[in-house]
């Protein structure tokens, strides 16, 4: 089978183990002091280990028909960096539940019983598409949040911008990744499509009770202004999802690929940035 990586030769999709002390920010509301703004984030990130885990998995059952040595090395570096954001949310998560006192068990048994199930009645190839989908939304998540203009330009706190700064670029380096082993493997635009809708539905869902749960447990949660304002932070100009509506878009047009969105600039700028990492 040949197949091509289609991630530019300049992009590696290089794990970097970073770790990061970020507990004295997580006892606080560290976005913008904004309750529901720091929900939402805290929300997306329990939703991570579980998921990157289901990420790895759909893509390395396909790894040993991959014959074209770019998509190997990209393959090896994206089931890294996956890796090493599993492990740091993980903590981050573990983190905030204790001082918060919010229910990790609860969060992550649900999501754990609902993988399960798509393991179980979905087809390798159909996880694999879910896997892409997924990474196409976390790509533009990305690119929109180290973009000029970005919501997150308003995080003060160092640390956690810097974590979800590391993040994000590293979700743009492997963002075909998935998507280049699903077209090498024969995946189909229609199930492409179909399981991108899926994805969409499910991600929310998942968001939504998270935030719920956090802004209940905070004695929050019947706040009409507080809602009102992370409508607005959602859905107004400006607001984090209509920022990436149109990338996301994209995704349904035929012939569609990840890097249709060269965010080269984006990944520089951030290494521009960067000082030693952090030991392990």
């Amino acid at each position: 089978m040949t197949c091509v990586s289609l991630t530019p030769a300049d992009v590696p999709v290089m794990p970097r183990n970073r770790v990061h002390q970020i507990a004295s920010s997580l006892a606080r509301d560290w976005f913008a002091d904004h309750p529901f703004k720091t929900a939402w984030f805290n929300a997306m990130s329990i939703t991570f280990p579980l998921g990157e885990k289901f990420f790895i998995d759909s893509v390395r059952y396909y790894a040993d028909e991959i014959d074209d040595p770019k998509l190997m090395e990209d393959i090896r570096g994206f089931c890294g960096q996956e890796g090493f954001h599993r492990r740091e949310h993980a903590r981050y998560n573990r983190t905030l539940c204790e001082l918060r006192g919010y229910d990790l068990d609860y969060l992550e048994n649900r999501l754990e019983k609902n993988i399960a199930l798509a393991t179980k009645f979905m087809s390798p190839l159909e996880q694999l598409a879910m896997t892409a989908a997924l990474e196409h939304i976390t790509a533009i998540m990305a690119e929109s949040s180290l973009s000029e203009g970005s919501p997150m330009m308003k995080v003060t706190d160092t640390a956690m911008k810097e974590l979800w700064d590391w993040h994000a670029a590293e979700e743009m380096e492997h963002k075909s990744v998935a998507f280049d082993v699903y077209r090498a493997v024969g995946g189909t635009e229609k199930l492409r499509r179909r399981m991108m809708r899926q994805a969409t539905f499910f991600l929310m869902v998942d968001i939504l009770v998270g935030l719920v749960h956090m802004l209940r447990r905070d004695k929050k949660m019947w706040s009409f202004r507080l809602w009102a304002q992370g409508w607005k932070f959602l859905f107004f100009q400006n607001g984090i999802v209509r920022r990436v509506w149109p990338a996301y878009r994209e995704y349904f047009r035929e012939g569609f690929h990840p890097w249709q969105r060269d965010t080269r600039d984006l990944l520089e700028a951030w290494r521009a940035k960067q000082g030693p990492i952090p030991a392990a």
